[in-house]
Order: C-alpha cells, then sequence, then structure tokens
C-alpha cells in the first residue's frame, strides 16, 4: 500500500521540515509514504520526491532543476506527467516520454500520472482508456519503479472524487496495461480513503490538498494500515 502527498505550490521549507518531524511521529508498518514538497523545500530525506524534473544533469534551463540538484539531497523520487503540468503548462507527452525515459536511465522511482477531462468520461470508459493509452505513449509500463497514478482531471481539487464503480473499472483497465502499482488520486479525503483503498486495483492514493494537515494525513496512513489486500 502506497500513500503519497503532493504539495503542489504549498509550504515552505520550514513548514515541511516541520511537518516531515511530526509525520515520524507514527509507525507506518507496511505503509510506504511518499511526500513531494515544492521546489524550495526539497532536502535528503527518505520521503522525499520532486514533483518534477528537467530531463538534463544541468544546464541552460531557466526555471528548472535536474539531476544535479536532485542528486546533492539524494533524492532518487519524481513525479511526472501531472494534469497540471499537462493542461496549464502545457506540457507535451514527447516531453513528458522524454522524462520519463532520462530517469528511468537513473534509476528513479517514478509517478507517473494520467487521467481524462470531464468531456472524455462523459463518453464513457472506452474513450476514457483510450485516452489514457496516448498518455502511455513512450512510457515503460514493466519499469520495476513505476507507480502509476491515475488522477481524472474533473476531480482534481473540486472535492467531487470518482464513484466506486468508475475508479473500479477504469483501474481494472490500466491493470491490463501494467503490473505495476497504480494509486488513484482526485480530492481523496479523510472520510473517503478507506472505501477507496478497498476498490480492486487501488494500491494506494496520491493526496493533493488533503494532505497538507498532517494531522489528517497521519489519519490517512493510519486507515490504510488497516486495510489488508
Amino acid at each position: 500500500m502506497i500513500v503519497a502527498a503532493n504539495f503542489k505550490m504549498n509550504k515552505t521549507r520550514k513548514e515541511t521540515e516541520e511537518y516531515l518531524k511530526e509525520l515520524k511521529t507514527i509507525d507506518f508498518q507496511d505503509v510506504k509514504v511518499a511526500v513531494f514538497p515544492p521546489f524550495t523545500a526539497l532536502m535528503e530525506d527518505e520521503l522525499i520526491g520532486a514533483q518534477n524534473a528537467y530531463p538534463a544533469k544541468n544546464g541552460a534551463y531557466t526555471g528548472e532543476i535536474g539531476l544535479e540538484q536532485l542528486d546533492e539531497f539524494g533524492i532518487k523520487r519524481v513525479l511526472l506527467g501531472h494534469s497540471e503540468r499537462r493542461h496549464i503548462l502545457n506540457e507535451t507527452q514527447e516531453f513528458i516520454a522524454k522524462k520519463f525515459s532520462f530517469y528511468k536511465e537513473c534509476g528513479f522511482e517514478i509517478y507517473y500520472c494520467v487521467g481524462e477531462p470531464l468531456e472524455v468520461r462523459k463518453k464513457g470508459i472506452n474513450a476514457v482508456i483510450d485516452y489514457i493509452k496516448t498518455q502511455f505513449e513512450g512510457i515503460d509500463l514493466e519499469y520495476e519503479n513505476l507507480v502509476v497514478a491515475y488522477e481524472p482531471v474533473w476531480a482534481i481539487g473540486t472535492g467531487v472524487s470518482a464513484g466506486r464503480d468508475e475508479i473500479k473499472e477504469t483501474h481494472q483497465s490500466i491493470r491490463e496495461l501494467t503490473k505495476r502499482p497504480i494509486l488513484y488520486g482526485g480530492s481523496v479525503k479523510l472520510n473517503n480513503i478507506g472505501e477507496i483503498l478497498k476498490i480492486p486495483n487501488v494500491d494506494g492514493v496520491l493526496v493533493g490538498s488533503a494532505s497538507l494537515d498532517v494531522e489528517v494525513f497521519k489519519e490517512m496512513i493510519n486507515k490504510a494500515k488497516e486495510i489488508k489486500k
């Protein structure tokens, strides 16, 4: 079971340090925990991953960070393909796949995000999977350090999670494409995480806004500990 926190553009370095200190007051047991803070809060800690990275060691790429900066903190985990990178910052699948290939060659654990907008969801599951398959172009779905995160775009930050049947059907379809862990993300909250984690082929969650409160995130981890698969 995996429970991951994506802070997005929230929290300072000091706040992240305090968060991690408090987070580690509980025993994770068999739950794998990952935390993705903003770039300014990257630090040497086994829980930390980067929300994004450029596919190069270093170079003339203003506003980016690369392998050299991640190596300084011993970070070997990166989040790629998030819908906010795709839809707000207009990252193409070709560029995302290039990032994936680079960090795969570097042995990183890659949390790779896919998900459909509402207009695609309304067309049904076949349209959803066809859309997700385009987001898998150029991606090694059997890479041993891959973690897939299914996040329907229409559920991210809206407070509306996908329904149980929608999650079940979509995760089952993704499972036919890869054997790697599949997380669900999209308005995961303390009051729905238990139900979500019990759905077949849901191997964990990627939590956004609800993870910003460390006490809530600790309770989410505790709920995950209770669910055996």
